[in-house]
């Protein structure tokens, strides 16, 4: 029994270097992990209370880093768009994908605290009027038809065509959600607090909380899109093998 020789395209995927089967989730996983737990617990237990907004204002130490998590995952997204379209590269497509998928879990958990937090503190789950709450769920609706319109074309030069002009079409929705609040005056967001032009407002204890947060799931989204991107890897070479028949 004698392997048969690679396909073109098993022979694409081979020069990737990245074909040594490797853990989905390994030790940078756990570390980003232990981060969000140890951040989570932080601001449980060792931050101080808001004085206005109580107890709910902790949401702030999730929400906001998971919108920064987003816009780290569009933006890779559409750089790695860039590159494909620039050199055809697979590997660039790939990553464009796996940091679509995390991009899309950290939109959703963004407009699920969100809500959650306006309710308590405005009595509003959600106003069409807040830009910023908007142009967010415009971009998590652009996001999920990057991955349903990849899912929908089988010629992969063509998926990652049409999939990067609507992958760096979705990024340029970032600055714009973050200058709604600037632009638009009905709103029910704040001026930022961290994110201004001059020094950050926070007591230095939240600002603390609030910079490990951002440093914790910075590490999850680039632990989730390594180990997306790993389960892309071994899907496209199965696939490869696959349409090469295999073994003989």
């Amino acid at each position: 029994m004698t392997s048969a020789p690679a396909s073109a395209s098993a022979r694409t995927v081979l020069s990737s270097g990245l074909t040594a089967p490797k853990p989905i989730f390994d030790w940078f996983f756990a570390l980003a992990g232990l981060s969000v737990l140890a951040v989570v617990v932080r601001a449980i237990y060792f931050t101080p209370i808001e004085a206005l907004q109580g107890a709910a204002q902790k949401i702030y130490y999730i929400h906001v880093p998971s919108a920064l998590g987003a816009y780290i995952a569009v933006g890779i997204t559409a750089l790695m768009s860039i590159v494909y379209l620039w050199l055809h590269d697979e590997r660039a497509d790939r990553l464009a994908e796996a940091s679509a998928e995390v991009a899309l879990v950290f939109i959703t958990v963004v407009l699920t605290t969100g809500p959650i937090w306006a309710h308590k503190i405005w009595g509003a789950w959600w106003v069409w009027w807040d830009m910023r709450l908007t142009f967010t769920l415009f971009l998590w609706f652009i996001v999920a038809a990057y991955l349903v319109l990849r899912d929908g074309i089988e010629d992969a030069a063509m998926r990652g065509r049409y999939g990067a002009v609507l992958a760096i079409l979705g990024a340029l929705l970032i600055p714009f959600i973050h200058l709604s609040v600037y632009l638009f005056s009905a709103r029910l967001h704040p001026m930022p607090v961290v994110l201004k032009p001059d020094k950050p407002s926070l007591p230095p204890e939240m600002l603390t909380t609030f910079l490990l947060a951002f440093v914790a799931f910075t590490l999850l989204c680039f632990a989730l899109i390594r180990a997306r991107y790993r389960i892309a890897v071994q899907r496209d070479l199965v696939t490869a093998f696959e349409g090469d028949g295999g073994s003989r």
